[in-house]
């Protein structure tokens, strides 16, 4: 009823929010009423140079008039493959996906047929198939089977990996592991890592997905000096335009090549993504992304370290991880997670113009201006936070219902 009287004045009202909420520029969003944010999710990670970067949006509109899609591979697979094969160390070879799920369980796919072994050592939170969640709490509606052939190991425990490799020895494909999640890694981990792959004869494998042209321009392998047999790629590598690959080690990546090993996507040669990452790409290969990445989040995540040490909450609450990738986490009295907490501080910066879920990906076009604002606002969250612990009332002070843990919380993986 109320639709069919008021529906010139709701299709306005829908038009001008929709047209907010397409409305995006470099490190800034606009709800669908019009607020505007700076934004530190991007997108969960893939925007790493900045909404509506015009490198990337020339490209895409460009290849939008000529074709999306052909019968015949676009010249645009071998530009962006040789782009990935110059800066990546482990690139031999590459194949493309759409999504980070595709690329990861490709990896693993291939670990098998190349080792003809069975058992993956797993660490890290590697997407949504059987393969990975198999062996997590999210294992519902997959067989055991599978998930008796995936082992997890915990990052920085050298010896849970050890273990994996005494209890099925000889049937061990892979190790895939992300190679740094916020931790920072101990005893040479990345490194032993590589060393035990080399002993057992398997596959190490690494999921760059949010690590790849963040810590370095040939990712995190680059960053810390350890080259694995095979990695994947997806978040960072078109600004925001869905595209994934996988890269190793031709041996390895040939084995996709045999007449019973099979993958095939066909939309994998989409030419408006690979016309973004092409683009994206020779941003970040030209200018100083990385350093820029680095030193903006250095600078955010140690203020807000100073603010939580002022106002008495850095037991409270402290920023964890690598500047181009790190997490605001709370935690009570007691060291387990706060979420009322974390709601609270996030209520506070959402009214003030700083979009915050805890985790911090910046970009290529977060600014200085940025940066002081957005301190100005954790400033003014963490009094509210510290009065509200003092007062006991945190409760009273939420609009809404506090947050839920999130996907990688639930699976495990810090964060």
């Amino acid at each position: 009823m109320f639709a069919n009287e008021q529906q010139g004045t709701d299709t306005v009202g829908a038009r001008r929010r929709a047209d907010a909420f397409r409305a995006r520029k470099g490190s800034h969003v606009w709800d669908v009423d019009g607020n505007e944010y700076v934004d530190y999710p991007m997108a969960l990670g893939p925007i790493i140079l900045g909404h509506n970067y015009p490198a990337v949006t020339n490209a895409v509109e460009q290849q939008l008039r000529d074709g999306t899609m052909f019968s015949m591979p676009h010249p645009l697979q071998l530009a962006v493959a040789e782009q990935l094969i110059d800066v990546v160390p482990c690139a031999e070879m590459v194949r493309f996906g759409k999504n980070g799920s595709d690329v990861t369980t490709l990896a693993a796919k291939l670990a098998r047929a190349y080792t003809g072994r069975e058992i993956i050592a797993t660490q890290g939170y590697h997407g949504w198939p059987d393969v990975w969640m198999g062996q997590t709490s999210l294992d519902r509606g997959i067989p055991d089977v599978v998930g008796d052939l995936t082992e997890s190991f915990e990052y920085n425990d050298i010896e849970s990996l050890e273990q994996i490799f005494t209890a099925h020895p000889g049937d061990v494909a892979a190790i895939v592991t992300t190679p740094v999640n916020l931790a920072e890694p101990e005893d040479d981990f990345v490194q032993r890592m590589r060393e035990i792959a080399d002993r057992e004869g398997a596959v190490l494998i690494f999921d760059e997905i949010l690590t790849g042209f963040r810590f370095a321009v040939g990712g995190a392998q680059e960053y810390f000096g350890v080259t694995p047999d095979v990695a994947c790629f997806a978040k960072g590598m078109a600004n925001g335009f869905p595209i994934s690959a996988v890269a190793g080690r031709r041996d390895v990546m040939q084995t996709i090549e045999a007449d019973d090993v099979f993958y095939s996507m066909t939309y994998a040669g989409d030419a408006l993504s690979l016309a973004a990452a092409n683009a994206c790409l020779s941003v970040i290969r030209e200018e100083n992304v990385t350093d820029h990445i680095f030193e903006q989040g250095q600078t955010l995540q140690r203020g807000y370290n100073d603010l939580a040490a002022a106002y008495g909450l850095d037991h409270r609450t402290e920023c964890v991880g690598y500047p181009p990738r790190f997490s605001a986490q709370f935690s009570d009295e007691t060291g387990k997670p706060d979420r009322l907490a974390k709601s609270l501080f996030m209520q506070e910066c959402l009214e003030r113009g700083v979009l915050f879920s805890g985790n911090h990906l910046l970009s290529y076009s977060h600014t200085d201006s940025d940066i002081d604002h957005t301190l100005d606002v954790y400033e003014t969250a963490m009094e509210t936070v510290a009065d509200a612990i003092d007062a006991d009332d945190i409760d009273d002070r939420l609009d809404g219902e506090p947050i839920g843990a999130t996907l990688r919380q639930r699976t495990g993986e810090d964060g």
